[in-house]
């Protein structure tokens, strides 16, 4: 198989005061293709100033890499099957909640995928699964992922 590695930097802000809980949660992560992006704790965690708004959140980071592997899956299968795809584009929400134990974490992740492509409501719905079933991320997480695809004219 294959190996995925990141570079996750942190580092203390000079007026930090780490002991007492006052620092900052913004880091930076970099990807082995090049790609180095600014993240953050999510600021309906962790107030500002020690989370950044702008920042990438890890919430995000795990939504958003459910989607895209998604959405890698349904170009890959809409291609096998010859069905030409123009564009895609998915609006994918995470809620964080209570697992079955009691702890904190992503319980659903819901897709909302839009293909404008030529291919019929029934090749879409069947495109989806055989994405969703392929997913590596999806098949790797306890959360519910769900795929609600949104028709072309929504």
């Amino acid at each position: 198989m294959s190996s995925h590695s990141v570079t996750v930097r942190w580092s203390q802000d000079d007026d930090d005061h780490f002991t007492l809980g006052r620092y900052t949660r913004v880091h930076e992560i970099a990807f082995d293709g090049g790609a180095t992006i600014m993240a953050s704790a999510s600021t309906g965690i962790v107030r500002e100033p020690f989370a950044n708004p702008a920042g990438i959140d890890p919430e995000e980071m795990f939504v958003a890499s459910i989607a895209s592997c998604h959405m890698l899956w349904f170009l890959d299968f809409a291609r096998r099957a010859k069905i030409e795809v123009h564009s895609y584009e998915d609006m994918p929400e995470g809620t964080l909640g209570k697992d079955a134990d009691g702890r904190v974490a992503m319980t659903r992740v819901v897709l909302r995928p839009k293909a404008e492509c030529d291919a019929s409501a029934d090749q879409l719905a069947e495109i989806h699964h055989q994405a969703h079933e392929a997913c590596f991320i999806a098949n790797s997480v306890k959360t519910e992922v769900a795929v609600e695809p949104r028709l072309q004219d929504e």
